[in-house]
């Protein structure tokens, strides 16, 4: 299983990103789906997730301008941004619970990450 994000690049403040991250490969069911951003020296935190029925929960930094969804039919997360500000320039990863063909347990992947550069 693979997680390709994309949609990352160099943005003004106040400007806005659509992120993607598609599931690829041996994959019985996706659950959750997320997406994470780490800054230099910071700690990795939680932007958005979403569950496969559709329930999210959103880091109260991003709420209202941020906004998570997902096409199941495609394996898919897509993230919104908009209003973006300098600080939330980051890497941003896609996460997902994947079950495998075959396998009886979810497992939890993560992309490669994708840099978003807010800045004028």
């Amino acid at each position: 299983v693979q997680l390709q994000a994309s949609g990352g690049g160099l943005v003004q403040p106040g400007g806005s990103l659509r992120l993607s991250c598609a599931a690829n490969g041996s994959i019985f069911r996706v659950y959750n789906m997320g997406w994470y951003r780490q800054s230099p020296g910071k700690q990795r935190e939680l932007v958005a997730s979403i569950t496969n029925g559709g329930s999210t929960i959103y880091a109260d930094s991003t709420k209202g301008r941020f906004t998570i969804s997902r096409d199941n039919a495609k394996n898919t997360v897509y993230l919104q941004m908009h209003n973006l500000k300098p600080e939330e320039t980051a890497v941003y990863y896609c996460n997902a619970d994947v079950t495998r063909i075959g396998s009886g347990l979810p497992s939890e992947y993560w992309g490669q990450g994708t840099l978003v550069t807010v800045s004028s």
